[in-house]
């Protein structure tokens, strides 16, 4: 099993490969891995992520298949199907290291800002179930004086939601729960940055979480 603390550093390093535009052959080498994996799998990282078509997890980080075992959603919102599959993957796999990848300029932020700002504009229900998720990570920083600054407006609601959802898996899961308490299951927060192609993480590491 990888600990939190290996997971991340592995993680940081696939990630400044990426932005220098280096791969390694792991990566590189899908075919051979396809093979290897057929009848297992033990993915490092459990990462949560936006459905962003510019933040595929896998190539932000450089890793290959069978590393992380992502699940994406518009707004990288937590809802009981996306507790479930941290739940199951940290559960089945033995995964200590869950990661939420938010993004800067996420248009689902965009959008819960628009719907706070602007209340009565039409909106489908399965689209408003998103927005309605992330708007109370919103509603607080709106109201601040950020709220006269757009600019500032979006990054800093974009990094409330990733902590909220964050937090959300920390303690709205009684599985995820006692993993975190007895196991060493460490959730962080992190935010790609579309400009440079890297990779903020929030949170550090618990004492006890390294190895």
């Amino acid at each position: 099993m990888i600990s939190a603390a290996t997971a991340l550093a592995r993680l940081r390093a696939g990630n400044r490969r990426f932005v220098a535009d280096l791969r390694t052959q792991a990566t590189a080498k899908g075919a051979a891995r396809h093979y290897q994996l057929i009848a297992e799998q033990a993915p490092m990282a459990i990462v949560l992520g936006c459905s962003d078509s510019r933040v595929p997890a896998e190539i932000v980080f450089d890793q290959g298949l069978g590393d992380l075992f992502v699940i994406r959603v518009a707004g990288n919102i937590v809802a009981p199907s996306q507790i479930g599959s941290v739940e199951f993957a940290a559960s089945r796999y033995g995964t200590r290291l869950v990661v939420v990848l938010g993004h800067s300029q996420c248009g689902a932020i965009l959008a819960t800002l628009e719907a706070i700002q602007r209340p009565g504009e039409p909106h489908s229900r399965n689209l408003r179930s998103i927005v309605d998720r992330i708007r109370p990570a919103l509603e607080p920083v709106l109201a601040s004086e950020l709220g006269q600054r757009p600019e500032a407006l979006v990054h800093h609601a974009v990094r409330a939601n990733i902590r909220a959802s964050a937090n959300q898996l920390r303690h709205g899961s009684a599985v995820l729960e006692q993993l975190r308490q007895s196991e060493g299951l460490v959730v962080v927060g992190a935010e790609y940055a579309l400009d440079t192609g890297e990779v903020e993480f929030f949170d550090s590491l618990p004492l006890g979480a390294s190895g």
